[in-house]
């Protein structure tokens, strides 16, 4: 190992770091929430992914020595001295020691929109179980130790490093795939596109034109990359925009809200509205609801106002 910063992070000792934003500061598309190395002997480390709240995160947990127990889906796996565990939660996962055991490793936990885009498209290739090259480890490794030791200290900070350590990972993992790597720009040309036109219609055929792929295999890699299928997301940003809407710009009419958010039928934002949020767009506007709901916008909770376009 040498002088290596995985060397400098084991040296420290069993240590952790939680990172947590002030009240009311606007939340970051990639935040690490929290990291540090640890030894394990003891049964008592034991986590459930459906479990751990309805919070949306990552943990991105090397393996450095000894091993681990991972239950994922309807599969168990094994995770061994230089493998690498990716998950999300909340997700039907289990990991832990059994009696007798000892794993030691390093970990970095991480949320916001673009890190849990990204994790997905990567399990989505590799499943939950990575072999990184040492380069991508010591990068990690770099990564956490900076977490530790003050780089967590500003927001900003703290989601640049978590950043560097999501596209770290990227780059490992696309880098060995290219035509994965093409696909998942290619999603992201997609998503601009949607973003740029949120108020027009966007059928799917719409979009797997603007992919240059076929309807079925644009759906298969779109739904592979952001955990969702195609009119899913669109639905998702739609609402999104409209509660920013509703709460920002008080001059402007429910049924105005409803165009530019891209429902061309009030009646139908109406019905689609109350069932995601509890409220009509009236009685959201008017009783500041906005804080929570932005929180299950992001969390993605719209999955039963999804209707194909």
């Amino acid at each position: 190992m040498g002088n290596s910063v995985l060397k400098q992070l084991i040296e420290n000792g069993p240590v952790m770091r939680t990172v947590s934003l002030p009240r009311g500061r606007h939340s970051l598309h990639t935040m690490p929430t929290s990291t540090g190395y640890e030894i394990r002997t003891d049964p008592s480390y034991d986590w459930d992914g459906r479990k751990r709240g309805q919070t949306p995160f990552t943990v991105l947990q090397h393996t450095i020595a000894g091993a681990g127990n991972l239950r994922y889906e309807s599969r168990n796996y094994r995770v061994r001295e230089g493998e690498t565990l990716l998950v999300l939660v909340p997700h039907n996962h289990r990991y832990w020691l059994e009696q007798n055991g000892r794993w030691e490793f390093f970990w970095i936990s991480m949320n916001g929109e673009e890190a849990l885009r990204i994790h997905k498209a990567i399990l989505s290739i590799t499943g939950p179980i990575l072999t990184l090259k040492p380069e991508t480890i010591e990068h990690l490794a770099d990564c956490s130790l900076r977490l530790i030791s003050g780089g967590a200290d500003a927001p900003g900070s703290a989601s640049a490093i978590a950043y560097e350590a999501a596209m770290a990972l990227y780059d490992d993992v696309f880098g060995a795939h290219p035509v994965f790597s093409q696909e998942y720009r290619t999603m992201q040309h997609v998503i601009d596109h949607i973003m740029a036109n949120l108020e027009h219609p966007l059928p799917v055929e719409k979009l797997a034109d603007v992919s240059g792929l076929s309807r079925a295999h644009f759906s298969r890699v779109f739904a592979a990359s952001e955990g969702m299928p195609p009119a899913e997301f669109v639905l998702r940003k739609r609402l999104q925009r409209a509660t920013k809407l509703l709460t920002k710009a008080a001059d402007l009419s429910v049924k105005e809200v409803a165009i530019m958010s891209g429902f061309e039928d009030p009646n139908y934002f109406a019905k689609v509205f109350r069932r995601y949020f509890g409220a009509s767009p009236t009685e959201f506007r008017t009783t500041g609801m906005y804080s929570s709901v932005a929180t299950n916008a992001r969390n993605g909770s719209a999955s039963s106002a999804a209707q194909p376009e």
